[in-house]
């Protein structure tokens, strides 16, 4: 049983999504709550997010939609360095600050601003020693950020009990046709 999920994927610019009006966030949302539903209804209790633009920022507001109804929900931000947002337009930050205000636990793990990449790595590592699962939106025909995340995942599962979910294109279309449908 999953208890603390870690939940990644794409950066919104990797998926070519620049503003919050694109019709491609509502999609993604929605596969993450179909993801995370029985997962909760199983006894899920955290979710973790390193706080990234795109795919953690839509689940962080999912998870605090989620929360209305499962009350035990907690959702914890755990950032590779301090001020990760500190580059961002206004707007970006302005959710960035909304998402870590409502979250239950929110530090930086290496308490310094950025320096290299090996904060990422290490930050990667720690939240896999710390989740008993992840629920990756990728797809690894459209490489990107989240294929060295992956990666780790997976050379972690190969010593360990930690269960690697995807969220694939052809999942994201399948969430969009069953949403067109609905609506039909």
């Amino acid at each position: 049983m999953l208890k603390r999920l870690m939940v990644s994927g794409y950066k919104q610019h990797e998926l070519g999504i620049f503003d919050n009006q694109h019709p491609g966030i509502p999609i993604i949302k929605k596969a993450l709550r179909n993801r995370l539903e029985p997962l909760l209804e199983e006894g899920l209790e955290w979710v973790i997010l390193s706080g990234q633009l795109g795919v953690e920022t839509w689940a962080a507001e999912e998870v605090m939609e989620l929360q209305e109804s499962y009350l035990d929900l907690k959702y914890a931000i755990i950032t590779p360095f301090l001020d990760q947002e500190k580059n961002w337009n206004e707007a970006k930050q302005e959710k960035y600050e909304e998402i870590t205000a409502n979250a239950d636990y929110h530090v930086s793990l290496t308490n310094r601003p950025y320096e290299a990449p090996w904060q990422f790595v290490e930050k990667n590592r720690f939240l896999l020693r710390n989740t008993d699962g992840l629920l990756l939106v990728y797809d690894d025909e459209k490489e990107g950020s989240p294929k060295f995340l992956k990666q780790e995942a997976e050379r972690y599962a190969e010593a360990a009990d930690y269960e690697i979910m995807l969220i694939s294109a052809d999942d994201l279309q399948w969430t969009a046709e069953e949403e067109r449908m609905r609506d039909w």
